[in-house]
Parts: structure tokens; C-alpha cells; sequence
């Protein structure tokens, strides 16, 4: 197949490292959609992903790379953005990256559809997944909690294929006082001439040049008193702006100078008497918002696998050009067993990531028998794969050796992206604290354990026999632990939620990496299984 380059990689000696089309050179991807998708199902998706695909080698990599090149500026109060950024917006909507999960053309399997193109996206995107991110947890709230006035509009508007239609969103949470814990804001609603007027700072904005915001904000009674605790926090709608180029009474304090993701405009902003509208119940925003949030989560293990794969397609590629020691170093067995794990890493990652869309898209076409166990493994999956992300990069990285370092390689743009990964959204101990919060109080204990033992049961390949035993026997010791920790004080708990959230993730994986190598029964995918399992179940506690 025909390579293409991204850059011009004036930091490698000799020929640069390219990639080919993001799903035909994918084969996971495609065995796995092959699991899920009838035959003509398959052969529909897989025409768009390959036309997409194209686009992912000859179009979009020079977009990316000129909005990191010219990062957002002010200009009279207002965000400005390179015009590749609204190329790349434009595309979003063409291509129906939102717009898929909620056409539902393919029943339970439509998220799957649309979270397979985001995943194709994200590298090349310069972060642009972030604002599709946001836009896509605001329809599924609107979907959820909006009026018809909302529902008419704005919905509409997000999930637009038409370009002159198509809204991002942003998501205003952030204060100065923190940022997990949004029942702190600090902004106020006041009730003025029969509408709602926000005051306040919001500390850091991505996406400030979306058409629409959600925010948190806390209602004042009618003597201009506060309602205290999370009773008085409520979820609020904002139209940025008032009118063509009119902010809504809101001020652009400042642009952040982030360590990453230098294309996407993150603000301080002043909101100042801002119009807005309630949605959902007074006082009830922190549990509404949790709507968005678990489609945020998703996204954001999306953009860590989309990475982890783009990067391991370049080191692959890399290392049968670079010549050391006489050879090409993939052919040095050290660095092919390198790669060889970072594979097996990001493999793991993968069916996480896609075994949570696929809940997903199963809880919003069958309904609430789903949702506890997509409740658990949404921050589980968002924790696992920012952070096995950062590790995969970071090798990947520096198996391009001194290029791989340079800024002119292309590679340490992916490498400082990624850091993000594993803050926005939550941070790996809160996420893991969520855990914990879904086991004890949601009722999440026993799905997951049902899950994971119907799909260890299934396994029945002889080549597996071995690795399946082995992951049984590793989840019922852990089940029995896990029991024992949930009996603990609140203060043990929390020391050892992280040690749970991992051990869960891995025991999940392994099953999922087994059940692929069982139906599919390719010699790949099944040494690829019994590796990790051999690696990482020693890991469970």
C-alpha cells in the first residue's frame, strides 16, 4: 500500500518515519468490527472508514500541524483561531463525528461507529477531539435533561452534519478554587426581569470559541443569599454570544500557556451579568452533569488510544529504516521485544476503550440493565488508558532516539498532548475514588463480576486453556479481596482505591484480550493475549 508523509522530518539523518491509511493498516480494528457489524453493516462503515482514512494522510496531518504552528491569540476581546482550526472543525461536522451516535443508524453498535472515527481522528486532529468531546457530552445531556426549546436548537445544532449548522460546546466548570470538585463553584445565578444572569470567574475554558457553553453555577435565594452546599449548585445553558461577534457579557481575562495542546484555546473568562438558561432542576447540576462527564470520560480514552496506535505505527515503520549496528533495529531483538510490549500495552487499551463504547451504545438502545456496569467502567477505562498512555509514549518516544526529541520530528507534540489525558476529566485518584463510590453506592459489585466471569466462561480454545484458568482463579481471589476492602474503614478504602481501580481494569482486560483471541482464533491475537496475561496478572491485588 501506497505511504504517504506527514511532515517534512527534518530532525531524522535519513528517510522519516510515515504511516498509511489509519484503518486500512489497522488490523485489530478491523477484526474487531468485523465481531460486531453484520456483513453489509461492516461493508458500509468500512467504506467511509477507508475514504476517512485517506483524508487521515493526505489532508488532515497539515491542518494539525499548522493550528499547533499558530496557537490561538486575542484580538479585541475576542479568541481568534488559525483558520486550519476551522478546517478542522468544518470536517467534524462532515464527517458526522458526533452526528453518528446520535443518527443511531446501526442500533446498539452506532457509538461504536462514531467512537471508531474519533479514535482515526485524534492524532491528526491537534486536539480538536476535545471540543467534539464536549459537544458531544452536551447533546447527550440535552438529550437527557433539555427543553424542547433546547432540544429544537441547540441538540439539533450539535448534532448537525451541515457545516453552517454544526455547534461545538464548551464545558465552563473549572474555578480558581479547584477543579474535581465542581459543588465548590463559586459563580452565582441571579433571577433578573424573568431570565438568568451569571456572575463570576471561570478559571480554565477550553473550547471558548464554541457557539455554546454548560456551566455550574450556585442560585441565590430571593433575599441574595447563597443556598448552601451542593442543594444551591445548578446547571446552566450559555449562548457565547449575544449577537455576531458580541461576546454575552463575557470578558477574555486570558489565554492559558499549557505544557500541551497549544492549538485548542483554553481561557480565563469573566462572566459578568451573562444570559443563561436552567436546565434540568434547581440545585440538582452536580448529578446532572455527571451526564456529560461519562461521555467526556470515553472520549478522553479514545484520544489516549488513538495516540498510543499512531505512535506505535511510526516506531514500527521507523524501525525498519534505521539502520544500527550493521542492521535495520527492528531486527535487533531487544528493541522488536520493546515493541512487542508496547503492542501488547496498547492492544489492552484498545478493547477497554471500545468494550465501554460498546456498553454505551447497548445502555441507550436496550436500556437500564447496562448501566451499571457502564457506570463502574467508564472512570476505569478513562484512569487505565491515560496512564498506560503516557507509558506507551514516552517508550515510544525514545525509540527514536535523539529525532524523537527534537520538535521538528513531529513526535514530542503527541508526547506533551497526552499529558492532559490523565488530568482533564479527573485525575487518576479521583476517578479511582469514583470507583469506589460506584461499588459501594450504585450497585456496581455484582454486574461487573457477573460480566467478567460470563465472558472468562466463554473461552474455550485450547491455546488458552492455561491463560483463562489463570485469570479465573485471579478473579475469584480478587472478588474475595475486593469484599474484604469494601468492609474497611473510609480512610483504608480510599488509601487502596487506586490498587482496586488497576486490578479491576487489568482483570477486565485480560478477559476481553482472551475472548478477541477465542473468537477470532488468530495465532496474533492469541500470543498477544497470553503475553499480557502473563505480564499482569501477577499485578492483581
Amino acid at each position: 500500500m501506497r505511504q504517504f508523509k506527514i511532515y517534512t522530518f527534518m530532525a531524522f539523518p535519513r528517510e522519516a518515519p510515515n504511516v498509511g491509511n489509519l484503518f486500512l493498516d489497522d488490523d485489530l480494528l478491523q477484526s474487531y468490527l468485523k465481531r460486531f457489524y453484520s456483513e453489509q453493516d461492516y461493508t458500509d462503515i468500512s467504506k467511509d472508514l477507508t475514504r476517512f482514512g485517506k483524508r487521515t494522510i493526505k489532508e488532515l496531518p497539515a491542518l494539525a500541524d499548522a493550528a499547533e504552528k499558530h496557537p490561538p491569540k486575542i484580538v479585541k476581546g475576542t479568541v481568534v483561531v488559525h483558520p486550519a482550526w476551522k478546517k478542522l472543525n468544518a470536517i467534524s461536522a462532515e464527517e458526522g463525528i458526533v452526528a453518528i451516535g446520535y443518527e443511531r443508524k446501526y442500533g446498539p453498535y452506532s457509538r461504536l461507529f462514531q467512537h471508531v472515527k474519533t479514535y482515526l481522528f485524534h492524532p491528526v486532529s491537534a486536539y480538536y477531539t476535545c471540543p467534539l468531546a464536549m459537544t458531544d457530552g452536551a447533546a447527550k445531556l440535552i438529550e437527557v435533561y433539555g427543553d424542547e426549546g433546547l432540544k429544537n436548537k441547540a441538540y439539533k445544532n450539535l448534532t448537525s452534519r451541515d457545516i453552517k449548522k454544526f455547534w461545538t460546546s464548551g464545558q465552563w466548570m473549572t474555578e480558581r478554587s479547584g477543579g474535581s470538585d465542581v459543588s465548590g463553584s463559586e459563580t452565582i445565578a441571579r433571577f433578573v426581569k424573568g431570565e438568568w444572569r451569571l456572575y463570576g470567574e471561570k478559571f480554565f475554558t477550553s473550547a471558548v470559541t464554541a457557539q455554546m457553553a454548560m456551566t455550574l453555577a450556585r442560585i441565590e435565594d430571593e433575599n441574595g443569599k447563597t443556598i448552601p452546599g451542593n442543594r444551591g449548585i445548578s446547571l446552566f445553558y450559555i449562548e457565547v454570544y449575544s449577537s455576531p461577534g458580541k461576546l454575552n457579557n463575557i470578558k477574555v481575562l486570558k489565554l492559558k500557556d499549557k505544557l500541551g495542546t497549544r492549538a485548542l484555546p483554553t481561557a480565563e473568562l469573566k462572566l459578568n451579568g451573562t444570559k443563561a438558561a436552567l436546565v434540568g432542576k434547581p440545585g440538582e447540576g452536580v448529578k446532572e452533569i455527571s451526564t456529560l462527564f461519562n461521555i467526556t470520560r470515553i472520549d478522553n480514552a479514545l484520544a489516549a488510544i488513538g495516540t498510543a496506535r499512531y505512535m506505535l505505527a511510526l516506531a514500527e515503520d521507523y524501525a525498519k529504516k534505521r539502520t544500527a549496528f550493521g542492521k535495520p533495529i527492528k531486527d535487533h531483538p531487544l528493541h522488536a521485544q520493546t515493541l512487542l510490549d508496547m503492542q501488547c500495552e496498547f492492544h489492552a487499551a484498545f478493547h477497554l476503550t471500545f468494550f465501554v463504547s460498546r456498553l454505551l451504545g447497548q445502555a441507550e438502545h436496550a436500556g437500564e440493565k447496562h448501566t451499571p456496569l457502564l457506570r463502574v467502567m467508564t472512570p476505569l477505562t478513562k484512569l487505565y488508558t491515560a496512564k498506560q498512555n503516557l507509558k506507551i509514549t514516552s517508550e515510544l518516544l525514545e525509540s527514536f532516539g535523539g529525532a524523537g526529541y527534537m520538535e521538528d520530528s513531529g513526535i514530542p507534540v503527541h508526547f506533551r498532548n497526552s499529558q492532559t489525558l490523565s488530568i482533564w476529566e479527573g485525575t487518576t485518584n479521583i476517578l479511582s475514588l469514583d470507583v469506589l463510590r460506584a461499588l459501594h453506592r450504585e450497585s456496581c459489585l455484582d454486574p461487573y463480576i457477573k460480566d467478567l466471569n460470563e465472558r472468562l466462561g466463554s473461552i474455550s480454545l485450547p491455546e488458552l486453556n492455561e491463560a483463562a484458568s489463570k485469570t479465573i482463579n485471579e478473579a475469584q481471589k480478587f472478588a474475595e479481596n475486593l469484599k474484604n476492602i469494601l468492609r474497611k474503614d473510609g480512610s483504608e478504602q480510599e488509601r487502596l482505591a487506586r490498587r482496586v481501580a488497576y486490578s479491576m481494569a487489568r482483570l477486565t482486560i485480560a478477559s476481553l484480550l482472551l475472548e478477541h483471541a477465542n473468537v477470532t482464533k488468530e495465532n496474533a491475537y492469541v500470543l498477544t493475549a497470553k503475553l499480557w496475561c502473563e505480564k499482569n496478572l501477577a499485578l492483581i491485588q
